[in-house]
């Protein structure tokens, strides 16, 4: 089989623009994550700060306890919201980086047969 040298070039010109496209998909996915883990450590400072605060203010063991409890539960809880959606971010920027690589070896595939 025999390929002119404008199928060739083409080709190769589709395969760059897939992986410029996939890079791009990346870095776009990567700032969101970026961003969102920027929010979480404030919402989390901040949240610290304030038991701090309230804890300062406590005048009993046992209501410093019932604090401590309260803060990690709702920690724990927070942390492990966030972890679930930077999953999901991950994911998403996988399968969206992904596509027009996809694409391209469908062609390419097509191209060989």
């Amino acid at each position: 089989m025999s390929y002119d040298f404008e199928s060739f070039q083409k080709f190769g010109k589709e395969q760059l623009e897939a992986t410029q496209t996939a890079f791009a998909e990346v870095a776009k996915g990567f700032q969101a994550i970026a961003t969102e883990a920027t929010d979480y450590s404030k919402k989390s400072l901040e949240s610290g700060s304030a038991y701090v605060e309230k804890l300062l203010g406590v005048k009993k063991l046992d209501e410093a306890i019932t604090l401590q409890s309260e803060f990690a539960k709702q920690s724990y809880e927070g942390f492990v919201a966030q972890a679930t959606k930077f999953g999901e971010m991950y994911a998403t920027v996988a399968k969206e980086a992904f596509k027009p690589v996809e694409g391209a070896i469908a062609k390419a595939q097509a191209v060989a047969k």
